[in-house]
């Protein structure tokens, strides 16, 4: 499974210490585990089908993209997860 990043959450990243980052990168890396590990609840009123992922006092909104094509594996299906913003609790939901 590959894990894409949006932009935003990028830039949050890049402001954070080093050791929040790998904090949140290793709960994100949980993620593509089967089934997923981590305080995961899906957002009411999505229709993408996100979902929230707590790491302490933060959160990262993601959801899983599946795209079709012959060459990555066996039965031609690529598995995304798209981290779409990570943030503070109470900034991330407004």
């Amino acid at each position: 499974m590959k894990i894409k990043y949006s932009k935003k959450s990028l830039k949050f990243l890049a402001k954070q210490d080093n050791s929040t980052v790998a904090r949140i990168r290793t709960a994100i890396e949980k993620l593509t585990y089967s089934p997923p590990e981590g305080d995961i609840k899906v957002m009411q009123g999505s229709d993408k089908g996100k979902m929230r992922l707590r790491v302490g006092s933060y959160r990262v909104i993601y959801w899983y993209l599946k795209k079709n094509e012959k060459t990555e594996s066996e039965n031609g299906i690529i598995e995304i997860l798209y981290i779409d913003e990570i943030g503070n609790r109470g900034d991330i939901y407004k």
